[in-house]
């Protein structure tokens, strides 16, 4: 299985075209995810970003048929919004923790967020986060995150995690004050878009919004 992801920056003035016209074209947007065998494809929208993401079977390319409809589709929203991704490639990704994927989500909950990089501190969020990679030995994590990835694209980063709550536990003393301190490390290379952190910086940012999802 692949995963992928893009974004999007809605044009000023723009946002309420964009949700009508996806809502317009979502019944054949979804029949055509069908025919692509794309699961799991979720479009979010925090501010004037948009983050989408989506699997697909690995070395099962579009036929002719199938890039005309995606083209066709996309051309339909295409005066509302400016490429952050470069449309066909994938964005960047900064992290991953696969851990154990479930088939059933129904027990699954996600996290998604947004932030901007400050200049030129894009390798430095890389390298911390390929260093946690390597604290865990880049093996299998158990849970309860099960499919956690970091996307960068324009200068902005963003994450993905799927967690599965019947894994969840109350968070110790000791973890939350690394939390704290890992964040508060990261504000010296990025700035949040979305509200994640506010608890701790006592900042008020935007909510994250799931426009649809097809499974």
């Amino acid at each position: 299985m692949e995963r992928h992801a893009f974004a999007m920056q809605i044009k000023e003035g723009r946002m309420n075209d964009y949700r009508r016209k996806l809502g317009r074209i979502w019944p054949e947007l979804t029949a055509f995810l069908d025919v692509a065998r794309i699961r799991n494809f979720s479009i979010w929208n925090a501010e004037d970003l948009i983050f989408g993401y989506y699997e697909k079977d690995r070395n099962k390319e579009l036929d002719q048929q199938s890039q005309t409809t995606k083209e066709k589709l996309i051309s339909q929203l295409g005066d509302t919004f400016t490429w952050l991704s470069v449309p066909g490639e994938d964005m960047r990704l900064m992290y991953y923790n696969y851990g154990v994927v479930r088939e059933n989500k129904e027990m699954i909950r996600h996290r998604v967020f947004v932030t901007k990089l400050k200049d030129g501190c894009a390798e430095e969020y890389k390298a911390r986060h390929d260093d946690l990679i390597r604290q865990r030995g880049d093996q299998v994590d158990p849970g309860p995150d099960s499919n956690f990835t970091i996307w960068s694209a324009g200068g902005y980063i963003f994450g993905y995690n799927e967690i599965d709550t019947s894994m969840e536990t109350e968070e110790t003393p000791e973890a939350r004050e690394a939390t704290i301190a890992w964040e508060k490390r990261q504000l010296e290379i990025m700035d949040w878009i979305t509200n994640d952190v506010d608890w701790i910086t006592g900042s008020v940012h935007a909510s994250v919004k799931r426009l649809g999802w097809h499974n």
